[in-house]
């Protein structure tokens, strides 16, 4: 019996082995990728590798690539979140119309920061507590967080004046040549990488993600981890509301519109599974690096903006798609 539990233990982990090494493999395709599409871009056009674009680029995509984090996190719990565009708006609407009002805009912020911990505490026991399905459970977020923008905004973008210097070189401002912004969202995507990788939360999460009921049976609160996997998630929003506010000096309720198709479609590309219990981090970045240069490549080379919102769209089917086929040859194999 216990040479056949050895055996068994043995096959196990060289089929863990294996799709971490498909993983990397995955990862390192894209990273060519990437490579290969930055030198076409640069043969195409004379602009793409200017300072100029290249910072600009990296800002553009710093928000997402935060946001990016926390969806790859709840795609492996099993879950998604459709209100993360809904939470920025409404954490930088927030923090703009207290600050408008004279609160102090530090106080503003970790007060946005907080309305972004409500919406993730909804989300968290709708889905984790009652069971509710995520695409209902966000997608009613979405429009309540959205609407309360609006509410909050009647409808009018709220510009902010003569913020502390502090609060706006969070946007603008720049360390050694390099945009705060970026270095943020680097942090960040070094603490979501090392976590997901050393945590025992984290394992947790992916346990969840690949079987929720072998999970419970083994002692993982799966309910509570849940809860603590959309409250991340929408953390990471109201940072990147906070982040986009200090950016822009104006809090508009239609701001990050489209945000979680783009860091969803990142998320998956990198090689998270809607079916959970896959996905790293680095391979998000690198999925958000990926739509970011596309999208660039498409302003450099003056193809019309709706162009954009239709190659997203495939870009995302397409690696929706890869994943559904991933996973039925594992299930026939």
């Amino acid at each position: 019996m216990a040479q056949i539990n050895n055996e068994t233990n043995l096959t196990s982990t060289a089929k863990s082995s294996f799709w971490q090494r498909m993983m990397a493999i995955r990862e390192m395709g894209l990273l060519l990728i990437i490579i290969l599409l930055m030198i076409v871009l640069s043969l195409a056009s004379p602009h793409f590798f200017t300072a100029s674009n290249i910072t600009t680029t990296l800002i553009g995509l710093a928000t997402d690539g935060i946001i990016a984090v926390g969806m790859t996190i709840a795609l492996v719990s099993g879950g998604f979140d459709l209100s993360v565009g809904s939470v920025l708006a409404l954490s930088g609407v927030t923090t703009g119309a207290l600050y408008i009002g004279g609160m102090n805009i530090w106080l503003a912020t970790v007060l946005g920061l907080v309305i972004s911990v409500g919406c993730g505490m909804v989300n968290g026991y709708f889905i984790g507590k009652i069971g509710i399905n995520p695409m209902i459970t966000t997608l009613s977020m979405m429009n309540i967080a959205r609407g309360a923008a609006y509410v909050l905004t009647e409808g009018s973008p709220l510009s902010l004046a003569q913020t502390p210097k502090a609060f706006t070189n969070l946007g603008g401002g720049t360390v050694l040549g390099i945009p705060v912004i970026v270095l943020i969202f680097i942090v960040i995507a070094v603490i979501g990488d090392y976590m997901m990788r050393h945590s025992a939360f984290i394992r947790q999460v992916f346990y969840v993600g690949s079987n929720s009921k072998a999970a419970s049976l083994s002692g993982i609160n799966v309910s509570k981890v849940k809860f603590l996997v959309f409250i991340i998630v929408a953390v990471l929003s109201g940072i990147a509301g906070i982040l986009t506010l200090s950016r822009f000096n104006v809090a508009t309720p239609s701001a990050g519109l489209g945000t979680e198709m783009r860091v969803m479609s990142a998320a998956i590309i990198g090689g998270a599974s809607l079916s959970g219990g896959e996905g790293t981090v680095f391979g998000a970045v690198l999925g958000v690096i990926l739509l970011a240069l596309v999208n660039d490549g498409l302003v450099l080379l003056d193809v019309s903006v709706y162009w954009q919102d239709l190659i997203s769209g495939i870009i995302l089917l397409a690696a929706v798609t890869l994943d559904y086929i991933n996973h039925t040859r594992r299930r026939t194999a």
